[in-house]
């Protein structure tokens, strides 16, 4: 299997547009387990002028054989395109007819502009409160695709619904511009539509039976199909029910995982629920399909054994693709010994079978803006000097999340803090994201004026959450700003 992804931008090539035509796929379940796949010519439905034109897919279910041996992999132009499974589900989302989550079905709400500059750098807010992301939002994971005709984004992110406290859902959202976004306030059902696209797995000895959240969207393809071609792989985090016990009073905050839930399940400090990478494939980014990794609950990998940095879970599993060969997931998780949050990364030459090479990243400076150390890290290359790129989310002394970066020449072990400051803090008392910004995803554009894009999970002293956006000044990715608008 050739596979490749994105370049260091998260500006792409618009893939291929076309709507599938086999219903076979559909009656496969959206939470099976799949052992790595085969190919199969894909679909991404958001043209203007969609192709029509179909590619021959079996119609028979195929079957899944178990990876033996690890596949070469090869690089390829800007234009993603893949190998793909050959049971991506028509889904529902693993909901029987009259489900309480069918109720979101029906929703369509619209994107609200900021109304003032308490709202300044938001740009996606809370769903209505009868819809499936009203409680919660965050985790975004921004992609910019482009054509010689349009422009589009989409937006992966998690949601909560109120009332539903205990599952966080995937959704997609798109854009013309990045900034207005549209929604849905349901499942989306057709290769067309917003809303949430992936819900919690339903095997009881799934990793991921307690919630979801995305991590990275990395398109791969394949010499065997045509240069249209792709498919979508979703490398998320998974929690299950298991709760991790441990204890530090020396903390001024407590430790949790997921982080960030209010009002619902709050693991405080000492007590973090067991997460663990996952990845789902897709042919259109809304119908997805999991594939199952070689740890027995369907995960990629384990923890770490009890001594190890990341015993307790890991969590937000964003991969980058180095070259023939080399794919290096970068993932946190909080070191007990150490007493803060760490980045480690892991490497492997197909994107399903990983090997940890450890810590990479841990706590700064005393009295710095991420002492307690960093997490949710977002990687890529920075193509105009040539280096990687990551921006983290990091913790302070007393809990309070800003959002930093660092730098390397390879993107492995030589990590260096840009600055002693970070890039962006939480604004001024009484804004929307006055309290922690986090879960940092960056977009290289490629325009003289904004060099690079800041998307961000504002959390509110009020319990208000959001995603914002923040643009450098110029190619300085060690100086945002908030968005206020386009400006001639």
């Amino acid at each position: 299997m050739d596979v490749s992804s994105p370049s260091s931008s998260s500006s792409m090539a618009l893939p291929s547009l076309q709507q599938p035509r086999n219903n076979a796929l559909s009656k496969v379940s959206n939470f099976q387990r799949l052992t790595p796949p085969t190919p199969l010519i894909p679909s991404w439905a958001c043209s203007i002028k969609p192709n029509n034109t179909l590619s021959p897919v079996s119609s028979k279910f195929p079957s899944f054989l178990r990876c033996s041996t690890k596949p070469d992999t090869s690089t390829s132009s800007e234009t993603q395109h893949n190998n793909e499974p050959n049971s991506i589900s028509n889904f529902q989302n693993g909901h029987e007819p009259g489900s309480s989550i069918e109720a979101f079905a029906s929703q369509q709400p619209s994107q609200k502009s900021p109304p003032s500059s308490s709202s300044r750098g938001l740009v996606f807010d809370l769903g209505p409160s009868n819809s499936w992301d009203g409680a919660d939002v965050g985790s975004p994971v921004v992609k910019r695709f482009l054509s010689d005709e349009e422009e589009r984004w989409y937006m992966w992110y998690h949601g909560r619904a109120r009332g539903h406290p205990s599952c966080d859902l995937i959704g997609l959202a798109i854009s013309s511009n990045g900034v207005h976004w549209e929604r849905g306030g349901g499942l989306a059902k057709s290769s067309s539509d917003v809303g949430f696209v992936m819900n919690c797995g339903k095997d009881w000895w799934g990793f991921d039976i307690a919630g979801i959240r995305p991590s990275e969207m990395v398109i791969m393809s394949s010499s065997r199909v045509r240069a249209s071609s792709a498919v979508y792989w979703l490398y998320y985090t998974g929690y299950g029910s298991d709760r991790m016990e441990f204890s530090d009073h020396s903390l001024e905050f407590g430790v949790e995982n997921p982080d960030g839930i209010e009002g619902g399940v709050s693991c405080g400090n000492g007590k973090v629920f067991k997460s663990l990478p996952g990845l789902a494939i897709s042919q259109d980014g809304r119908h997805w399909a999991r594939i199952e990794g070689e740890h027995h609950s369907g995960a990629l990998i384990d923890v770490g054994s009890e001594k190890e940095w990341d015993s307790l879970f890991i969590s937000s599993p964003q991969v980058v693709y180095h070259g023939n060969g080399d794919l290096r997931m970068y993932y946190h998780s909080f070191d007990v010994e150490k007493g803060h949050f760490g980045v480690g990364i892991a490497r492997s030459r197909d994107g399903i079978r990983w090997v940890k090479l450890g810590k990479i990243m841990g706590g700064g400076k005393g009295g710095s803006f991420d002492e307690f150390g960093v997490m949710n890290p977002w990687v890529m290359r920075n193509r105009s000097r040539a280096n990687y790129v990551m921006a983290y989310e990091g913790v302070a002394a007393d809990g309070r999340r800003s959002i930093g970066v660092a730098v390397s020449p390879d993107g492995l072990k030589e990590w260096v803090r840009l600055q002693e400051e970070a890039i962006l803090k939480p604004s001024e008392l009484g804004c929307w994201d006055d309290k922690d910004v986090g879960s940092p995803c960056l977009v290289e554009m490629d325009s003289e004026g904004n060099q690079w894009r800041l998307y961000y999970r504002g959390v509110g002293n009020g319990g208000r959450f959001g995603i914002g956006m923040a643009v450098s000044e110029g190619k300085d990715i060690g100086s945002f700003r908030r968005w206020t608008g386009f400006h001639v």
